[in-house]
């Protein structure tokens, strides 16, 4: 059975979650505080982690960039901030999609399922060969990007993103087909989501980011990449 953990620290909305991801067929272990939840993740990982972003102690950020780390479980992360701001940290920091308090806990358990689509997906994907494009090889099995003899560090989402462009070179995508593409749940998800993304992934592999030659957007469409 696939086990989700929920870090939340309001008993109520712990509850709620639990019961609806119960529900729904999921075994939940619940925990109310961030250390306690990243040792135990340490100690037994799972399936995927909803967590809050506001707990005591060791927050939400600090324990994603611990687990991070370690793993590339996927992590569903609850804000009751709406500043882009923080939402921004959140994906960047590797967070695979995020939701904002008050949530529905029927819209919670569609992105859940969405989230374990795509990380499934990518296990798939990695019997699949490297990629050699654009200068950077692109390896599904050991999830590494290079450039030049040198590793680029991706994050999940960041690799998943783009590997999809390399398998379909020169071809456009709008953010909406990203967002089925990648994240597997357009309907769900800010479509600011990808261009942080863009964005992130063009730092990252392009000599100069203010004047890509890979990551393009073709304005009014959407984004392509360009071998």
């Amino acid at each position: 059975m696939t086990h989700i953990v929920v870090v939340e620290d309001e008993p109520d909305i712990s509850q709620v979650v639990s019961l609806y991801l119960k529900r729904a067929g999921f075994s939940v272990t619940a925990f109310t505080d961030g250390l306690g939840a990243l040792n135990a993740l340490i100690a037994a990982p799972a399936d995927l982690v909803i967590l809050d972003v506001m707990l005591p102690g060791m927050d939400g950020f600090t324990v994603m960039r611990q687990l991070r780390d370690r793993s590339d479980i996927p992590i569903i992360l609850v804000t009751s901030r709406r500043e882009e701001t923080d939402r921004i940290a959140g994906l960047e920091l590797g967070a695979d999609d995020y939701v904002v308090k008050p949530f529905s806990p029927q819209e919670l358990v569609s992105r859940v399922r969405a989230v374990l689509r795509r990380a499934r997906s990518a296990v798939e994907d990695s019997q699949e060969v490297a990629l050699t494009v654009g200068g950077l090889t692109i390896n599904p099995q050991t999830r590494v990007v290079t450039q030049e003899a040198r590793e680029i560090s991706l994050t999940a989402k960041e690799f998943d993103m783009l590997y999809h462009f390399a398998q379909h070179p020169r071809q456009v995508f709008s953010r909406d087909q990203l967002l089925e593409n990648v994240w597997g749940l357009a309907d769900y998800i800010d479509p600011g989501t990808v261009t942080v993304h863009i964005r992130r992934l063009r730092e990252k592999i392009e000599k100069d980011p203010a004047a890509p030659v890979h990551l393009l957007t073709v304005w009014g469409v959407g984004y392509k990449f360009e071998p």
